[in-house]
């Protein structure tokens, strides 16, 4: 099988999985219990000998959940692209194209989105096998999902035969992008339509072309914004100008829906976009842990409940759902979703709804991720806040100072190394030390086991917009 190099798109926000799924922390890189992130299982699943390193394009702010995730399963990306800034997949995908076609003109490439959930990676990889000689004939291809119920939330592909005829690529006629009910019961009983994945395979000479024809403005800013790329600790970052002036469009939209050698490939294995709340109760019902349809996620619980999805993120909270039917109810430290699960498809209208009240809770979670770890508020008041810290093995804050606050770290596990001005102080559990305002400082964990701490500030202005950086290991500005 000739070598395929994937191309995972993994800068999206997800947002109507909020409240878990904010732009600070999307739910592509989400855990929840011990399994691997959306993100980590697209990468495994193209960890096969059939498939080169991938191509990763994501938002340069989740640059570093990149990097830590694809360490954690033990694979190194060919490279990393970043974008200014989200313009939806078009740009994107051309823009990886583009750079593979450099490397390796006429190669075979494969998009794929970090949010999907496929269950078995060898039978995806089978139905890629089966696309290979159309994709090297000049096809655009794409994967179909063989749908078992109508559903509004999905694109769909009328093939030009039966989806039972063949398992083969077969040509697509149209596309339609998420249907009414009626409609979408009526593509299902014609027995030739597929649910779109989002999955593409082509050649990139052939994807360039397609590009050139239908879509000759994001060619012209992508080439652009590939032109003035910089190099940032690794990362290939895209010129900002051009990238801003990309149109904010989809590849299926740009492309895919006006080329005339569009062919589908069937897929008869489990998927999902898990895109939605009513999409995670569906995968939580499947797994048959239920009963009446009620799933429970965390220290949540419902009595006399049914086909309803209750869950607490934190162990010290509780949920309790008394009575309810078909209702979605998420709780967080910070925020709280009721919704009629029906309508989860909409939870992107409450997001926006919050922005327009400037509510941080649209997009910021309780954690704030950063390179060396996170940290999280615990209570804040009048001239005062309080956070826990953690910093992972071998990270390092930057060498900065504060105008308007002080602060006082206290070490309650592991160590950390403390930098204020001239000094250095080795802090282990139980030990502290008190950092002045407007003196240069810097923390550090130089040992193999996480560092937690506690910090108070105190002062006037407690905002994170408070920072003067000297010297960053992580080239932040």
């Amino acid at each position: 099988m000739q070598k395929v190099t994937p191309i995972i798109l993994a800068g999206g926000v997800g947002s109507r999985l909020w409240p878990i799924s904010r732009e600070s922390f999307p739910k592509q890189f989400l855990k929840i219990g011990d399994a691997p992130s959306l993100f980590q299982q697209t990468v495994q699943r193209f960890q096969l000998p059939c498939f080169t390193r991938p191509i990763i394009v994501t938002n340069e702010e989740y640059r570093f959940h990149v990097v830590e995730q694809m360490g954690e399963v033990g694979t190194l990306p060919e490279l990393i692209l970043l974008e200014p800034c989200s313009r939806n997949t078009a740009g994107a995908v051309l823009a990886a194209v583009n750079v593979q076609a450099d490397r390796s003109p006429a190669s075979l490439c494969i998009v794929a989105p970090s949010d999907h959930l496929i269950s078995d990676r060898t039978e995806l990889a089978t139905a890629i096998e089966k696309g290979i000689p159309a994709a090297m004939s000049g096809k655009l291809l794409t994967f179909g999902i063989k749908p078992d119920r109508p559903e509004t939330g999905y694109g769909y592909l009328e093939l030009s035969s039966d989806i039972d005829d063949s398992d083969q690529p077969s040509p697509v006629l149209s596309f339609t992008e998420k249907p009414d009910l009626p409609t979408a019961a009526r593509m299902i009983s014609s027995g030739r339509h597929l649910w779109n994945a989002g999955i593409f395979l082509f050649r990139t000479t052939d994807m360039q072309a397609a590009f050139a024809r239908h879509a000759p403005v994001i060619v012209s800013h992508v080439e652009k914004a590939l032109a003035g790329n910089t190099l940032d600790l690794g990362f290939t970052r895209l010129e900002e100008d051009a990238w801003l002036a990309l149109p904010d469009i989809s590849l299926d939209y740009a492309v895919m829906e006006h080329a005339d050698n569009i062919c589908a490939v069937p897929f008869d294995g489990h998927w999902s976009d898990l895109g939605s709340w009513q999409g995670f109760w569906r995968e939580e019902c499947r797994a048959g842990s239920t009963q009446n349809g009620l799933v429970t996620i965390g220290n949540a619980h419902g009595l006399d409940c049914e086909n309803s999805f209750l869950m607490s993120e934190s162990a010290d909270q509780t949920i309790v759902g008394l009575g309810l039917r078909d209702l979605v109810a998420v709780a967080m430290k910070d925020a709280v979703l009721i919704a009629d699960r029906n309508r989860s498809d909409e939870i992107g209208s409450v997001v926006s709804y919050l922005k327009s009240l400037n509510i941080p809770q649209a997009m910021i979670r309780p954690q704030d991720f950063r390179p060396w770890g996170w940290f999280e508020e615990l209570v804040s008041g009048p001239g005062f806040k309080v956070k826990l810290i953690t910093v992972h093995p071998r990270g390092v804050l930057s060498l900065q100072s504060h105008t308007h606050r002080a602060e006082h770290w206290v070490v309650v596990e592991g160590s950390a190394s403390v930098t204020i001005g001239n000094q250095t102080l080795d802090l282990s559990a139980n030990q502290s030390a008190y950092v002045p305002k407007g003196e240069v400082h810097r923390l550090e964990n130089n040992s193999f086991t996480d560092a937690v701490l506690i910090e108070v500030q105190t002062g006037p202005y407690l905002g994170e917009d408070d920072i003067v950086r000297y010297e960053d290991a992580y080239a932040r500005s």
